[in-house]
């Protein structure tokens, strides 16, 4: 590391780049060879909830793209004095799920469905129950059969359906392929075919052959692809949508577009067995690598695959820091009419350090951060609520603990599953995302959360972005044979560093006695959406 002439790097095309759709912030991260980042480039958007659809527009995704890598290119152009021109490779990635089908003229039959909503129970249920196998509300394939059971015309004329990334990166090489890793969050996979189950694509067909659809599922999904794979060229109409200004040429090779839960994977290096990830940000998922198959299906938990197709147990949930988010907006708006000056982020690190000074079960405060539903607690729709006990110690310390163990309640749910009652082993598990740009004291609430150490590293800030771009370096210069674990632990993480912290007993045990009274609470929470439509 640091040996690279940058400069030399850029003008050569010795680099990577990996664009991630997250859920506020499209980012773009250029590497060198020896996998450090040299530029960045984001743009900001949100999500909207438009005839009760939570939705991007397709003007957004095209024009976040542009802002993303045009202010890339402008951080290459401030410092090293070159236009960029020539990437070795790129790579797509984005938020995991979403419903985009589009006709056989292309064109997009209705309004980006994304994995914030929850409308497809009557479709998970009866598919869950015909494949034995948990299918997720967020899923493509609930999204698509829960169409069929509301008898959506537009399913007919159904000739492709994809992901966000999916959808990216056909539109940039013209190639109709997936991920591994982002297919399994289409529809179930096997991991040793290294494909959709086909078992199941049959059955599914079966199900909705009397509708009389003119195609069967794999007519409209996509092609799998693991990682090392080539996934097409940069098209001259893919510059286009990527560079207006012409600069960057086309023909550069792209890897398989990923889900960002296959980026964080990569990002934290935990694609090998008891290894997993925690990523926080918007949403919160976890996800651990199986040495065996779980005794049964659980509707908490989701079964994907790593960018390798190794299978993954992930807990997924839909809200995490927005709340949070909405609070700290709060405090800053109180800090400027008392004419006071704080940077955003200086107040996050000193309100989360606050939070370590409340009591272990944040004495008698509760809270729930549902902006939107959150299947693992069955809810359809979210409502934003804090309550306290009378008696409760109404300090910000006490506050700022409460507004953060739940953000992290119902990933505590499904965690609870997976390693009390499954017996689930993990050896390692890496922290990623916004939550943990604090510093140690959201490790330290993660790893009180998570009952087991946390480790953060050095690269935590880049994530998926980052992760996206070592799976585009590895197509480029994987070995051999060499698989993406052995390429990440010799080649990418031996290099860099990371920071442990290991739970405290009393935030472990205090985090409990939390989730008792958060279990306890729900029941309000359920009263607040039939209250306040």
């Amino acid at each position: 590391m640091g040996n690279i002439d940058v400069r030399s790097a850029i003008e050569g095309g010795n680099t990577a780049l990996g664009i991630e759709f997250g859920s506020t912030r499209i980012k773009a991260v250029l590497i060198t060879e020896d996998f450090v980042p040299v530029a960045n480039g984001s743009h900001k958007w949100e999500n909207k909830l438009e005839n009760n659809i939570w939705t991007y527009s397709d003007e957004a995704v095209w024009a976040g793209l542009k802002e993303a890598y045009a202010t890339l290119k402008a951080d290459v152009k401030e410092k090293y004095g070159i236009t960029l021109k020539k990437i070795g490779a790129i790579g797509i990635s984005g938020m995991m799920h979403g419903y985009l089908p589009f006709d056989k003229s292309d064109k997009l039959l209705v309004p980006f469905r994304t994995w914030r909503n929850t409308m497809t129970l009557a479709a998970t249920e009866e598919l869950s129950k015909l494949f034995n196998f948990h299918i997720p509300q967020r899923w493509n394939i609930a999204h698509i059969y829960q169409a069929i059971l509301n008898g959506e015309e537009h399913v007919k004329d159904i000739a492709f359906q994809t992901t966000l990334a999916g959808y990216v990166h056909w539109k940039l090489t013209g190639e109709k392929v997936i991920g591994i890793g982002e297919a399994s969050g289409m529809f179930p996979i096997d991991s040793v075919a290294k494909d959709y189950d086909e078992k199941m694509v049959k059955q599914f067909d079966e199900l909705i052959a009397p509708k009389g659809f003119p195609w069967k599922l794999r007519d409209i999904f996509p092609k799998v692809l693991s990682a090392g794979e080539d996934a097409g060229k940069l098209t001259a109409e893919g510059v286009k949508l990527l560079d207006p200004e012409g600069d960057l040429e086309a023909g550069i090779p792209f890897c398989p577009p990923e889900g960002d839960a296959g980026t964080g994977m990569t990002a934290t290096n935990a694609v090998a067995q008891r290894t997993g990830n925690v990523s926080a940000g918007t949403s919160v998922f976890a996800m651990v690598v199986l040495e065996h198959p779980l005794s049964r299906p659980y509707d908490e938990l989701d079964m994907v695959t790593t960018p390798a197709g190794d299978p993954v147990a992930m807990v997924h949930c839909n809200n995490c820091t927005s709340d949070l988010n909405a609070w700290v907006n709060l405090f800053l708006e109180v800090i400027k009419i008392a004419d006071g000056d704080i940077d955003a982020q200086e107040l996050y690190h000193r309100l989360y350090a606050r939070a370590l000074e409340g009591e272990s079960d944040c004495g008698g405060m509760m809270a729930y951060n549902y902006f939107s539903g959150e299947h693992i607690t069955q809810f359809e729709e979210g409502r934003p609520l804090f309550m306290r006990k009378p008696d409760a110690d109404m300090s910000l310390a006490n506050f700022m603990r409460t507004t953060l163990f739940t953000a992290l309640g119902a990933l505590k749910t499904g965690m609870n599953i997976l390693i009390k009652d499954e017996k689930v082993k993990v050896d390692r598990l890496l922290g990623h995302g916004g939550w943990f740009n604090a510093g140690a004291p959201g490790q330290q609430i993660m790893a009180a959360a998570m009952g087991t150490p946390v480790s953060v590293m050095e690269t935590a800030g880049e994530g998926g972005p980052w992760g996206e771009a070592l799976l585009a370096m590895y197509m480029l210069h994987k070995g051999s044979g060499e698989t993406l674990e052995k390429y990440l632990d010799d080649k990418v993480f031996s290099s860099f560093k990371a920071e442990s912290l290991d739970p405290k007993p009393e935030d472990v045990a205090g985090f409990d006695e939390f989730m008792k009274l958060y279990d306890a609470g729900l029941e309000v929470e359920r009263a607040a959406i039939r209250a306040l439509k």
